[in-house]
């Protein structure tokens, strides 16, 4: 028989758990982010395959693939440098570089490989000099590489003489990066999702990654909590630089020899617009390799399909622009911050 307490107070029954639907922890696994840009990614292929018959064959998305392949490489790794809370605009003069040095130092050996230890070596140390300079100059990142994107520029000019140099079409190794496949898949697209994979694990699964993220949230804290600050920004900066030299090797194949800057024009600019437009935030400190990658193809669709469709590409520049804007704004918008010149 139960006692008078315990037939006033009875024991309350648990509460059931939530139940959540499956398609809300594939959305939740996915991120709102990213879940944004794959409903846009859907959106854009559905508009542009009901205006171009000829959209989704097979050769028009391989080919997509291919053209955003460049872009990509350098859209990924602005991203790793925006989450650090710095910015590089010489990324398109280092591929210039790059690529020059390539064709160059083949056309000098004969040797496909040393082409692309030069390019490599290049990349590296310009990266290496840009993280210098913010470092031991404390000069502001986009002053410091927005002074070197001239003078990568102009080296790349100078021992170039301002023209295409070497011929890399005929080359095995060249040919295979330009037009080779791997399971159906274009080489270019290869070397593009495997710098992805390692950019995404170093990222989201090393303490290197994590320790990117919390200098560019509060570096303050970052510096107080032990962490050498100028050694992460060398080390990403020489990243940066090694990449940008792979994406230099790409337009030396594409194009079958070294091109100083037809081939790297304007590309700063499309890099930090995929970075943005995949949800990085400017400020640092946050920010997705998987986001970058989805905002990279959402800008190849837009930029294949405006060509299909006959429109003259300086629009496509006037697309990118103001697509940055409004990567921007937005991020404005949600971080709540008090806008420049209008009161709090």
């Amino acid at each position: 028989m139960s006692t008078p307490a315990e037939t006033k107070n009875p024991t309350p029954a648990a509460p059931e758990p939530e139940r959540v639907s499956p398609v809300r922890k594939v959305l939740a696994g996915i991120g709102v982010q990213n879940s944004s840009l794959i409903i846009t990614l859907i959106v854009l292929l559905i508009l542009m395959s009901s205006l171009n018959a000829n959209f989704f064959r097979t050769a028009n998305l391989l080919l997509i693939g291919s053209a955003v392949t460049i872009v990509g490489l350098l859209a990924l790794v602005q991203t790793l440098v925006i989450i650090l809370g710095a910015l590089d605009i010489s990324v398109g003069s280092m591929a210039g570089l790059a690529s020059v040095i390539s064709a160059m130092a083949f056309q000098a050996t004969g040797s496909s490989g040393l082409g692309l230890l030069a390019a490599v070596g290049v990349g590296l140390l310009c990266g290496l000099i840009n993280g210098c300079i913010i470092i031991f100059g404390r000069v502001n990142p986009v002053v410091a590489t927005l002074a070197t994107l001239a003078t990568y520029k102009g080296v790349a000019q100078v021992v170039s003489d301002g023209k295409a140099q070497g011929y890399t079409g005929a080359d095995d190794l060249f040919i295979f990066l330009a037009k080779g496949t791997v399971l159906g898949l274009p080489t270019l697209v290869w070397v593009f999702l495997i710098v992805a994979a390692i950019l995404h694990f170093l990222l989201k699964y090393t303490d290197i990654g994590r320790n990117i993220y919390a200098i560019g949230g509060n570096d303050t804290a970052a510096r107080l909590a032990g962490i050498n600050i100028n050694r992460y920004i060398i080390g990403v900066y020489a990243l940066v630089g090694v990449v940008a030299a792979i994406a230099g090797l790409l337009i030396t194949a594409r194009t079958g020899s070294g091109q100083p800057t037809s081939g790297s024009e304007g590309l700063e600019l499309q890099a930090v617009t995929g970075a943005a437009l995949g949800g990085t935030m400017l400020k640092g400190g946050k920010g997705s390799i998987v986001s970058t990658v989805l905002a990279v193809f959402i800008l190849g669709v837009l930029d294949n399909g405006m060509s299909g469709l006959g429109i003259n590409q300086f629009w496509q520049n006037v697309a990118h622009g103001v697509l940055l804007v409004v990567a921007v704004v937005l991020q404005q918008l949600r971080s709540g911050e008090r806008r420049v010149g209008l009161p709090a």
